[in-house]
């Protein structure tokens, strides 16, 4: 009896005393704070849960743009995601070409076979976010009642899977019609029909959507987190935001646009530390560096772009690379060159003489590779979240940046994955000029006639840890 009496009250303390924190320290550096998980004394650890993300509105509001662009934004910061559109199903399950009269309300047969389409696209995502370690996916589809929403809420619920609602309102008719021409008209369902009975029977199908159409209710639905857009970016709602990734994309939604503009990045002009192989540093530009930047101004006159802005880091090759261009000049911490610690200013070949298995373990994993009292490309992607967010809320940009975070900017907008994104070509002397597009981006590398080094290092065949120097240098880029 004393025993269970003392148990007892033991029990009693710990419940009164709060939650128990269980400390796990990273492995990744000694210098990071340790992460604290807020865990119960009688509750298993707790583990984050996947999140689907939910479409809602009717055809032609933007949903799948806003589908695309999230996935990519996801993958950009690490995140595994995948999206599932429920029209593709549809088009496997029952063929590509149905008129509006499948998608009337009153089509019994036809409602249940998209109900059931709707079904195993949610099987997927359950199987990828519990399965296959997925972490987010984008369930694209119009899911404009409440019931099929309670179907999506039905399947991953139970599976521990949180579920965010994105719902696009538009009754701007220049916006819709201008969807209808851009993406619909390219779509599978109208590849082999006539232009103009493709935006009629369209039309058509959108009025059918209407008359079953549920919009998300502040108070029917104030227990479901969700966010509505009206007119791609004119006003904003959002309802029971939960978690930091949740707020992250309600903060992303907020600053898309679709105006028409053109992004232009470019690397500095050719640096002294470029001739010599060094990396980092903070080096003035060569002559030939100096000579780019004259004609980079020539260039960007040329492009007939009247108040463009012009970024650039706080290093001096990228502000001295801008000095000729007309117009107001703002310097980004973000945008500095990813840096290297304690290698800074040093040569390939000091590295690998100086610290042979950092070397190598930077060609195993280049992308998590973090430079001893450095950073890696990963630590740049975060920094950059900011400049993505700013990028995209503005019209003509030219960024004059750095290798590295070129690539970082590049791999955001066309959607390379992290094994690629390290060993992109970024040549010196190169303009990229980037134009998004309904589902993507359009690139254009220009050349400007100014010779430089290259400073572009591919991945070595070896990358073991006792590999020769020779196999370890193979690919380092000649210089002085």
């Amino acid at each position: 009896e004393a025993w269970l009496q003392s148990v007892t009250v033991m029990s009693l303390e710990l419940e009164q005393s709060g939650p128990v924190l269980s400390r796990k320290v990273s492995s990744r550096s000694e210098n990071e704070s340790p992460v604290e998980t807020s865990q119960a004394p009688h509750c298993p650890p707790v583990i984050n849960s996947g999140i689907c993300i939910a479409t809602v509105g009717l055809p032609a509001r933007g949903k799948t743009y806003i589908a695309k662009k999230l996935a990519r934004f996801l993958r950009w910061i690490g995140l595994d995601t995948k999206v599932f559109n429920v029209g593709e199903y549809r088009r496997e399950e029952v063929g590509a070409e149905k008129d509006h009269h499948f998608f009337h309300p009153e089509n019994k047969e036809a409602q249940m076979m998209r109900r059931k389409c709707a079904a195993r696209a949610l099987v997927d995502v359950v199987h990828f976010l519990t399965k296959e370690n997925g972490q987010a996916a984008v369930f694209d589809a119009t899911n404009s009642t409440r019931d099929r929403r309670k179907l999506i809420l039905d399947y991953c619920v139970p599976s521990g899977i949180k579920v965010f609602f994105i719902e696009s309102i538009c009754d701007d008719p220049e916006i819709i019609a201008e969807n209808i021409k851009e993406v619909k008209l390219t779509s599978p369902d109208y590849r082999y029909r006539d232009p103009e009975e493709a935006v009629k029977d369209f039309e058509k199908r959108i009025k059918n959507y209407v008359l079953c159409y549920e919009t998300l209710d502040h108070i029917i639905d104030k227990n479901l987190s969700w966010v509505k857009i009206y007119n791609v970016d004119e006003r904003y709602e959002a309802n029971k935001i939960e978690g930091h990734l949740q707020a992250r994309l309600v903060y992303y939604l907020m600053n898309i646009h679709i105006q028409p503009r053109c992004i232009y990045l470019c690397r500095h002009g050719e640096s002294i530390c470029n001739l010599y192989g060094r990396i980092g540093g903070d080096s003035e530009l060569s002559d030939r560096g100096w000579q780019f930047a004259r004609e980079l101004k020539k260039f960007m006159d040329n492009q007939g772009m009247k108040g463009f802005k012009i970024w650039t880091s706080q290093l001096k090759r990228t502000i001295h690379t801008a000095s000729f261009l007309s117009g107001t000049i703002e310097q980004w911490k973000s945008l500095n060159e990813l840096d290297v610690g304690d290698c800074e200013a040093m040569t390939y070949e000091e590295i690998h003489e100086k610290f042979p298995t950092e070397f190598a373990l930077r060609d195993q994993d280049k992308y998590h590779y973090r430079y001893p009292k450095g950073e890696s490309y990963e630590d740049v992607v975060h920094r950059l979240e900011p400049v993505i967010m700013e990028l995209e809320r503005q019209q003509n940009v030219l960024v004059i940046c750095h290798q590295a975070v070129m690539r970082c900017i590049l791999a955001y907008f066309l959607d390379n994955s992290t094994k690629d994104l390290p060993y992109l070509k970024v040549p010196l002397h190169t303009v990229m000029k980037l134009t998004p597009v309904a589902y993507g981006c359009k690139v254009e590398q220009l050349p400007i006639d100014v010779p430089c080094v290259d400073t572009y290092r591919p991945k070595p065949k070896s990358v073991t840890l006792n590999r020769s120097p020779s196999a370890a240098l193979d690919t380092v880029p000649e210089h002085f």
